[in-house]
């Protein structure tokens, strides 16, 4: 090796140590540098995160989900129910009118929001109906006296017997049957003596003679062959016997052997019941669902599970004043003789609605039928087989033509959509292209109730989505942020329900009825007061003496439907107290106070309160697993009674019932 390359390799042995140490002094300044600037960065974001985590917390508004009027700074129990608070959500209320809600989508599940859109469709509704089976007057036959004179014999000599068409019913003597008799052979004998007259004019008078005494013998009751008889035998007699004019059941005998009667008295009275009525009580406010024509199902008690079936053939054009309800007739067959008249009936009429309070019936769509006889039925104008009456269009009767259109179907909501206020209506409208879920109220006029449906007259559109489930909740917010709602509902526009079931009126209450009935209020306050307190044993005796006091309410001093109303109630009540009497298990305790308190509660509201202290009504949500339930008391300081002192406070006011001015 050269000496140049010699001094180049020592040279390159001493410089390198000191290339590599800059080169790593370089990098390890570079690694410090990215370091620093990094925790810079983060201290600055964590402050920063940290100070926004203060300033949210700080402004975060804490309520109950079940009393929505408690409003805390700091997360915590609720001072009512003892529930986790949660945060509540405020919201973007800028741009809402006055009668607007809206909620985070979080917060709409947690009501239990849902909508059903406006719909037009055919809803059907049942008409259900309580009576009697009775009989056909269209197939009464009265056997009477044709003449004056004497029964000496009945042969039918108790009710309820089955007789056929021509059976003797009764011997009758009459001495005016003989000088009838004895003209008729005297005619027939001057027709005999005339056969071989030449006088054409005497011939014709005898003949007219013999005519008149037989129609005579006819007249008085005497058959053809009776007659006949006595033109060949020649004899005379002075009795007569008096046959059945029809097959049926003998239910009237209004005669008695050895009896005189004149001319018209009634001896028998035959019903023939191969087809019966069935006569219906019909509520006024069910009235605009039932058609002549109409098919109606209905079980008698004598036969459980068995369905008959018949046609309505009359409705009472009067109303009953004191039922407030109308007589519906059905035509039905009784060909196996089981329906007696007397049955009780329960009865159920289907009805598919369509507008201007219309049936939709595919079976009478189009058709004619007779205005007389219902079963009657033909597919174009012509004469009833049975009385020649002319067929009248199924139109013309209420029923919707042979091709339904879309305007015959009515726009209708489900029944739970809309909250009702006397005779007013409100509905929550979901509001349409809105960035979060957001309601609006609206005043409606509803119509009739057709089964779970109404039928809107004013205030909706087809398509709109209405609240059926959570409505009450968006109401509570409503009113908590003093917005128009269902208590303030003269903020809305005016309008007024047309339904007559709630518009119906009835006849005061006897005073002294509703006296007796205020007299279960002490027991029933003692029930509510022990089970506030856990206590059974005291809830059971107050049962007991509300036991006592219920036997005491006179039931005779109420009719029509509050009797029928108080027999219900009166009935679940006794039943309830009576198993509250002899429980001493809280939990069977307070189920029975639940039935008892609803049965109360329904009589209260009903009958009113004649006491100058209100009565006031609470509600749980929360009881019987979030299912809800009411009860009442003499102060307005809840008390649960169906939670006691775990959750002693939890409920709300919902209604304050007050003595009629």
């Amino acid at each position: 090796m050269s000496d140049k390359q010699n001094k180049l390799s020592a040279s390159l042995k001493k410089t390198a140590p000191i290339v590599i140490g800059l080169i790593l002094a370089f990098v390890l300044g570079m690694v410090v540098r990215d370091a620093i600037r990094n925790a810079g960065i983060g201290k600055d974001t964590s402050d920063a995160h940290a100070h926004e985590q203060a300033e949210e917390a700080k402004d975060t508004i804490w309520t109950c989900s079940m009393h929505p009027q408690i409003r805390m700074e700091e997360k915590g129990l609720c001072p009512i129910c003892n529930m986790d608070l949660i945060p509540l959500d405020t919201g973007d209320g800028a741009g809402l009118s006055e009668g607007q809600l809206s909620v985070s989508e979080n917060a709409a599940q947690l009501m239990n929001v849902e909508t059903a859109p406006v719909e037009r469709r055919f809803v059907s509704t049942s008409v259900r109906m309580v009576g009697k089976v009775d009989y056909d007057e269209t197939r009464l036959s009265y056997i009477t006296a044709w003449i004056p004179g004497r029964l000496d014999r009945l042969y039918v000599d108790y009710t309820g017997l089955p007789v056929r068409k021509g059976d003797h019913m009764a011997w009758l003597y009459s001495p005016e049957l003989i000088s009838a008799q004895e003209a008729l052979l005297q005619a027939l004998q001057a027709g005999k003596n005339m056969e071989n007259s030449s006088l054409s004019l005497m011939q014709d008078m005898t003949e007219s003679t013999v005519k008149a005494s037989r129609e005579k013998l006819r007249l008085w009751g005497l058959t053809p062959e009776q007659i006949q008889q006595i033109e060949t035998t020649g004899e005379v007699s002075d009795h007569m016997t008096i046959y059945a004019p029809t097959s049926g059941i003998v239910i009237h005998k209004n005669a008695m052997e050895g009896m005189y009667v004149k001319e018209g008295t009634r001896i028998y009275t035959i019903a023939d019941l191969s087809q019966v009525w069935v006569k219906l009580d019909a509520y006024e406010s069910d009235l605009r669902w039932l058609r002549y024509g109409q098919a109606v199902e209905f079980t008698a008690v004598s036969f459980p599970g068995e369905l008959f079936t018949g046609t309505v053939s009359f409705i009472d054009p009067i109303l009953d004043q004191r039922t407030r309800t109308v007589k519906v007739r059905v035509n039905v067959q009784n060909t196996d003789g089981r329906l007696k008249p007397g049955m009780f009936i329960k009865a159920v009429a289907q009805a598919q609605i369509a507008t201007d309070a219309r049936v939709l019936d595919a079976d009478l769509a189009g058709k004619w039928i007779c205005p007389m006889h219902p079963e009657i039925v033909k597919d174009g104008p012509d004469s009833c087989d049975l009385c020649g009456m002319p067929l009248v269009q199924t139109e013309s009767l209420g029923y919707v033509g042979t091709t339904p259109l879309d305007a015959d179907k009515p726009l209708v909501i489900p029944a739970t959509a809309p909250l009702m206020t006397g005779t007013r209506a409100l509905v929550y409208v979901q509001v349409p292209d809105a960035n979060r879920p957001t309601f609006e109220g609206r005043e409606i006029v509803l119509g009739p109730r057709a089964g779970d449906h109404y039928i809107v007259t004013r205030g909706l559109a087809e398509g709109e989505l209405v609240v059926v489930k959570g409505n009450f909740k968006i109401d509570s917010s409503l009113q908590i942020q003093a917005k128009p709602s269902m208590m303030s509902m003269s903020q809305l526009p005016e309008a007024s329900m047309h339904d007559p079931k709630m518009m119906m009126s009835r006849e005061p209450v006897n005073p002294e009825f509703k006296t007796q009935l205020e007299e279960l209020f002490a027991p029933y306050f003692a029930i509510q007061s022990a089970l506030a307190n856990d206590d059974p044993a005291q809830a059971a005796l107050a049962a007991k003496q509300a036991l006592t006091a219920l036997s005491s309410v006179d039931m005779s001093l109420v009719a029509g439907d509050d009797h029928m109303a108080w027999m219900k109630a009166g009935k679940a009540l006794k039943t309830s107290l009576s198993q509250a009497a002899k429980t001493q298990d809280i939990k069977a305790a307070r189920e029975h106070f639940h039935q008892l308190s609803q049965a109360l509660t329904s009589l209260t509201k009903r009958f009113g309160v004649t006491s100058a202290e209100p009565v006031y009504q609470f509600h749980c949500p929360m009881a019987f697993d979030n299912q809800g339930a009411s009860w009442l008391q003499d102060v307005n300081d809840i008390k649960n009674p169906y939670f006691g002192d775990m959750m002693l406070k939890c409920g709300e006011l919902t209604e304050v019932i007050k003595a009629e001015d």
